[in-house]
């Protein structure tokens, strides 16, 4: 199951909840009991290491890469 970060905007509390997804819009009340909260933005982990992604990630080959979906090569 995902989990939600949310803070609450009356005492500035930062809290995770796990939740389905289709209740991650639905309001959250904080661990202090206030209602006005607001769900977080969080950045997602991937993992795996710089050196996977070397040149040729991004599908170009050496030098040029891609343009408006075709190689410019």
């Amino acid at each position: 199951m995902p989990r939600y970060e949310y803070r609450c905007r009356t005492c500035g509390d930062t809290f995770e909840l796990s939740r389905p997804m289709a209740e991650s819009s639905a309001p959250a009340a904080c661990p202090a009991g206030h209602d006005d909260t607001v769900k977080l933005l969080s950045a997602v982990a991937v993992g795996g290491t710089a050196a996977q992604a070397g040149p040729s990630a991004g599908g170009g080959g050496g030098g040029g890469g891609c343009c408006g979906g075709g190689c410019c090569g």
